[in-house]
């Protein structure tokens, strides 16, 4: 495996706290990606033209309803609170789906491509971690990754990179991604 493909633990850190920190970032994700989801729609509803992505749309936030619902209960049962960046992020997320959303269905597709693939990428590096240290865990991240993967197909077939300034957009979206990751496992 590449280095780029393997988060080390942190200094001390045993397989329970590593495991609580992937817990606190994965319900923070899906937390965001139900927020994303309801400000696309709550924009997308004024735009006739853009209603023909909602459907699609609103069958990906019911997937993402279901992760978030998973999340829930591994946070309660293994008692690990969700990342205290919880309201900065609801807001930063709906945020952030009604602004590609007035842009309309393409760039909110667009948004959707961007954040799957840097949750892909996410997910399987919790896999490599995890090797075989958490079989619960692993199987949930191995079936959310698979829903995630359909996600970015579905956004790319939608027409995700005919949004207009796709690549800038697209590379925003990611950069934002990755540093909401990094300080969700950490706060």
């Amino acid at each position: 495996m590449a280095a780029s493909d393997h988060t080390p633990p942190l200094p001390g850190e045993t397989v329970q706290m590593r495991v609580a920190r992937m817990l606190r970032v994965d319900h923070a994700g899906e937390v965001a990606a139900r927020q994303i989801y309801q400000g696309q729609l709550a924009v997308l509803q004024q735009q006739p033209q853009a209603r023909a992505c909602m459907a699609q749309i609103e069958e990906m936030a019911a997937k993402e309803d279901a992760h978030l619902a998973a999340f829930d209960r591994l946070l309660t049962a293994r008692r690990v609170r969700p990342t205290l960046l919880s309201p900065l992020w609801d807001a930063a997320s709906y945020g952030l789906g009604a602004a590609s959303a007035l842009l309309g269905g393409r760039a909110a597709m667009a948004c959707t491509a961007a954040v799957e693939e840097v949750i892909c990428d996410h997910y399987q590096k919790q896999l490599n971690d995890l090797g075989t240290d958490d079989p619960e865990l692993s199987e949930i991240i191995t079936q959310f990754h698979a829903d995630e993967q359909a996600h970015r197909e579905t956004a790319m077939a939608a027409g995700a990179a005919r949004a207009p300034a796709y690549r800038p957009l697209s590379e925003i979206i990611k950069a934002g991604c990755r540093i909401a990751i990094k300080l969700s496992e950490r706060i």
